[in-house]
């Protein structure tokens, strides 16, 4: 009985060295491949997080600099913020909140160069639009309307095509262009919501260009939007 026993374990002993024989150096690699694989995705996320964190400490130093109005240390951080961590969620909060901090203290070309940034290098296109939206705005104050327009052509989430709309509309009806401008406005109406105080501020614009809103029909997203708001 023990000789059998012993004979079956043999076999099953030279069967095992067999098939490591035939596979053994594939399963070794295999697994420092995924113990490689392992270790690597460790180490991106401690790289990840240990970013995130250095960038939000320098955010915090934007943020003071944004509110003691000192544009000389707010550009020299905003460039650091931009040169090590123009990937995060705090560059581009940190573009957007430096160019409202410079247009207000008078700094046209550094808030239009930081809105530019944004625009080009935000991964989140929110940022992006609202961005667009902003430099539009500064870029109709200079009366570079053709440049204006520019930056509200690249598409923008679903939320954003009413203020885009409504943008185009100022920068058309200040270059004279009346109809275009209506068709603007007239699209920004029907896509707002009709709960939307902004939406009133386009009736008023539509008034001034010889529209009745009234005589227009709103969109099914609009339809849409305000059905949330008609339950309530």
């Amino acid at each position: 009985m023990a000789t059998h026993l012993d004979l079956e374990e043999q076999e099953q002993l030279d069967q095992l060295k067999h098939f490591w024989n035939k596979y053994g150096t594939t399963i070794t690699w295999l697994v420092v491949l995924l113990a490689g694989a392992f270790m690597a995705w460790n180490g991106w996320q401690y790289f990840q997080r240990d970013k995130a964190a250095r960038a939000a400490v320098l955010y915090d130093e934007i943020e003071r600099s944004a509110q003691a109005g000192d544009t000389a240390r707010l550009e020299r951080s905003l460039a650091e913020m931009k040169s090590r961590f123009d990937g995060t969620a705090y560059a581009q909060q940190a573009g957007l909140l430096a160019a409202r901090t410079f247009h207000e203290k008078g700094n046209a070309d550094a808030s239009k160069s930081a809105l530019g940034w944004v625009a080009e290098h935000a991964v989140d296109p929110g940022y992006q639009a609202i961005a667009r939206l902003r430099l539009a705005a500064e870029l109709l104050q200079a009366k570079a309307y053709d440049d204006a327009l520019k930056q509200l052509s690249s598409s923008v989430p679903a939320e954003f095509e009413a203020l885009v709309a409504d943008r185009k509309g100022d920068i058309l009806l200040a270059q004279g262009k009346r109809d275009e401008a209506k068709s603007e406005y007239q699209k920004a109406w029907t896509l707002f919501s009709a709960r939307s105080d902004y939406r009133r501020l386009v009736e008023v614009k539509l008034n001034a260009v010889g529209v009745d809103p009234k005589s227009l029909a709103p969109t099914p997203a609009a339809v849409t939007a305000d059905a949330p708001a008609a339950k309530s």
